[in-house]
């Protein structure tokens, strides 16, 4: 009943920038963290960046300075703006959110897009 749809992956050039939306959508009533997590092939998944409701935000150190996480709430929408991009930032990007649904009480439960692909390459 609930569902993250995430657009804005492709292919760039070392340098490059691109920006990742993910919508969240359903029978929601609120969201307290949304973020974005990658998986490398060979690898596993690691933590990107998170918002937290309130506006804390948390990074990870390889991308501390280039990638800007940022939320509308209104829309349940998060975003990921990556400058600067790396070929090591090659990876499956995915979207996360911890929401609570009107049938899940006070409980909130942790979802997940289907990712998308950034590939940087020359």
């Amino acid at each position: 009943q609930v569902q993250l749809a995430e657009s804005g992956g492709g292919l760039v050039q070392p340098g490059g920038s691109l920006r990742l939306s993910c919508e969240a959508s359903g029978t929601i009533f609120s969201i307290n963290v949304m973020g974005w997590y990658r998986q490398a092939p060979g690898k596993q998944r690691e933590l990107v960046a998170i918002s937290i409701s309130g506006g804390n935000t948390n990074y990870a150190g390889s991308v501390k300075g280039r990638f800007t996480i940022s939320r509308d709430s209104a829309k349940n929408t998060v975003y990921l703006q990556m400058n600067s991009l790396k070929p090591e930032d090659t990876a499956v990007y995915y979207c996360t959110a911890d929401i609570r649904t009107r049938s899940s009480g006070s409980h909130y439960f942790r979802y997940w897009g289907q990712g998308t692909q950034v590939t940087v390459s020359s």
